[in-house]
């Protein structure tokens, strides 16, 4: 078998650049501000760190990891559940800003690794989180495969999918008489679908549970976040009582897969 190629061994506009190359490509950009991004959206950030809390409650590992942990917004959240934590994030730049970020955190560290490939030995990892890494991933198979390695037996990860089954496609295609595609679906703006852009995409949660199993994993726990996500709702209710809301619905809503955000908590299958 031939040796796996490198990034820099294609253009930036190659339409065979590894996926992991593209899309730190996409986050290096001066022009993605990441972190800007997420100002402006602190419901869906509150919403998925009481998603976390939920999953995580009681547990605890020597060593967590932050798969495509970007500038480390969830970074110091897991910290408290490992004694510590590797920030894994294939973009220079999103790296450089989870350190700013987190410089005063002696628990967490920083390494330049791709979610397909993160140099640890097997079964040494008690607790990994990837959120916001699926949705640039139209065929997870080899990140989710490396994730089972690394996975103690003992151990657990907390994974997030945007879902193309959410309540408001499924009434959109039942009012079309249409079934929910299986596969991954690409909800790139038009403008910006170019060989060179990073794959943006919604899965069939039913599809990425089969995937998970094919991967050796086993989902014990499924939460629906982000469910209040009108923009009307939000200028009406108070910030507090939407996310009372949130969290009181998040487990029920699990079940039906309801909003555009899944949460899954995942174990190495025995």
């Amino acid at each position: 078998m031939g040796a796996k190629p490198s990034s820099s061994s294609f253009p930036a506009d190659h339409p065979d650049r590894p996926p992991e190359q593209k899309r730190a490509d996409y986050y290096d950009d001066p022009g993605c501000d990441y972190a800007q991004y997420w100002q402006q959206r602190a419901y869906e950030h509150a919403a998925e760190e009481i998603a976390i809390r939920r999953l995580l409650r009681g547990r605890h590992a020597v060593l967590a990891v932050d798969i495509g942990g970007g500038y480390g917004r969830l970074s110091a959240l897991l910290a408290h559940y490992a004694d510590r934590v590797i920030v894994a994030e294939p973009s220079s730049r999103q790296l450089e800003q989870a350190r700013l970020r987190l410089h005063g955190n002696a628990a967490i560290e920083f390494r330049k690794l791709a979610a397909d490939d993160l140099r640890l030995s097997a079964g040494t990892v008690g607790l990994a989180l990837m959120v916001r890494v699926v949705h640039h991933l139209p065929d997870p198979a080899p990140e989710l495969a490396e994730l089972a390695r690394i996975l103690s037996p003992e151990g657990c990860a907390v994974i997030q999918m945007a879902n193309y089954a959410h309540i408001g496609n499924r009434l959109r295609y039942m009012l079309r008489g249409r079934k929910l595609p299986l596969k991954a679906v690409n909800v790139t703006a038009p403008d910006n679908q170019r060989p060179d852009s990073v794959p943006l995409v919604n899965h069939n949660p039913y599809t990425f549970m089969r995937q998970l199993a094919h991967a050796g994993l086993r989902v014990e726990r499924v939460l629906s976040v982000s469910n209040v996500r009108g923009r009307r709702v939000r200028r009406l209710v108070p910030p507090r009582l939407l996310l009372a809301i949130e969290r009181q619905l998040q487990a029920p809503l699990g079940r039906r897969f309801f909003a555009p955000s899944i949460f899954y908590l995942v174990r190495k299958a025995e």
